[in-house]
């Protein structure tokens, strides 16, 4: 399965949305161009969402004379064109390299007639911060999370189904859905959130993470969520439903206990640690019964390379300490150690000095500012660093 990042999926809603500007616009062109599985799932992304959009967009790719028109634009430079109502975007001349991709091509370029045509909605007082909290409705309506706000939460039909108190949601168990109705929630680098579902389980998000949940959950369902990113989850205990955390290609299974899932697309491993209860790990293709069963103080760990599972005693404390803004490093290269802290505080860190990136370290700090961090690693282990704006040059 192909892993997409919040960022992307963040992209990718706001297409939907009609809420893209042309920065955007332009980074979400870049990954399609990246990768050709990244095609199919926009492609399938697109399918499952607007019906209409949909008949757009494949009545565009299987034109004849759309598609000879937008070759013709590759001719022209990057012009852009702007007033209070629309911008116009053109296209570079392509190399070699991108037609020899020549379904990828097409797809950006039909996104590109889409813009065109003002299919996007590109004012500047629709583009949402990308520091923003954010919550999609099940209609693609993306609503802007203000953690020191409150806010209502309604249905399609005005009816209410939750309410945001600073940072944390809680949804009500009194609404009368008989379909799954879902959410999605997205917390980006720098800050952390927390949901309470309709049966009353509480998830703890993470840096850098979204999670895709039903509303309500339906009786004589399991009860299952989508989760990308890092996340604890205290279950609420409920025999005839299992809870299911699906991380990827990953399911974690419970009826009622606590956990953490750490399922970051960019991270070799997947993570799951069990602080109560017990839980089950396995693949899409697998069952609970045939899966691999956790006790307290176990982590169990999938491998994307390999895909095998093992176990290992922990100290549950190192990954669950996020939770109260602390960070715990235990035998880990510095180069995750500098992921963790990208995330952790919205940094972007570059480490020039390729042998320092496999070195192992241990560490532990609480909810501090970050310059004490590395002030830490240079007086320890003569870590030189530099500050420039938003970013970290580390040697």
């Amino acid at each position: 399965m192909n892993t997409v990042s919040p960022n992307i999926l963040k992209l990718i809603s706001k297409y939907t949305s009609k809420n893209i500007s042309e920065k955007e616009f332009l980074e979400l062109k870049q990954w399609l161009l990246d990768d050709s599985k990244n095609e199919q799932f926009f492609i399938e992304y697109l399918k499952k969402h607007k019906k209409l959009r949909r008949t757009e967009f494949l009545k565009i790719l299987n034109k004849d004379a759309a598609w000879n028109t937008i070759i013709s634009k590759l001719e022209n430079p990057l012009t852009q064109t702007s007033n209070s109502k629309t911008q116009i975007l053109r296209y570079l001349k392509p190399n070699r390299t991108i037609l020899k991709y020549a379904a990828v091509a097409i797809l950006f370029l039909s996104i590109g007639y889409l813009y065109k045509n003002d299919i996007f909605l590109k004012t500047n007082t629709s583009v949402i911060p990308t520091e923003s909290i954010t919550l999609q409705l099940e209609n693609g309506d993306i609503k802007i999370i203000q953690s020191d706000g409150t806010m209502q939460l309604v249905d399609a039909k005005g009816n209410q189904i939750g309410v945001q108190t600073k940072n944390q949601i809680v949804y009500s168990n009194t609404t009368n859905n008989e379909t799954l109705v879902y959410n999605t929630l997205t917390v980006p680098y720098g800050k952390r959130f927390e949901v309470q579902l309709s049966d009353g389980t509480i998830v703890h998000l993470n840096s850098g993470t979204s999670l895709k949940y039903p509303v309500k959950f339906i009786k004589g369902k399991n009860r299952e969520v989508f989760l990308t990113g890092e996340a604890f989850f205290t279950v609420t205990k409920d025999k005839k439903h299992p809870f299911i955390v699906n991380a990827e290609n990953l399911n974690v299974e419970v009826l009622g206990t606590e956990f953490n899932v750490s399922a970051y697309p960019e991270d070799t491993t997947t993570d799951v640690v069990l602080v109560e209860g017990s839980v089950g790990m396995y693949k899409d293709a697998q069952t609970l019964q045939n899966g691999t069963m956790l006790i307290p103080s176990t982590k169990g760990t999938l491998n994307k390379k390999d895909q095998q599972i093992t176990t290992q005693k922990v100290n549950t404390l190192i990954y669950t300490s996020w939770i109260q803004g602390g960070l715990f490093f235990r035998n880990i290269p510095f180069e995750n150690i500098a992921k963790k802290l990208e995330r952790h505080y919205n940094k972007k860190i570059i480490i020039t000095n390729e042998q320092l990136k496999n070195e192992i370290f241990n560490a532990n700090f609480n909810d501090e500012p970050i310059e004490k961090i590395l002030s830490y690693f240079s007086d320890s282990y003569n870590i030189k660093y530099k500050i420039t704006n938003n970013t970290i040059y580390i040697n």
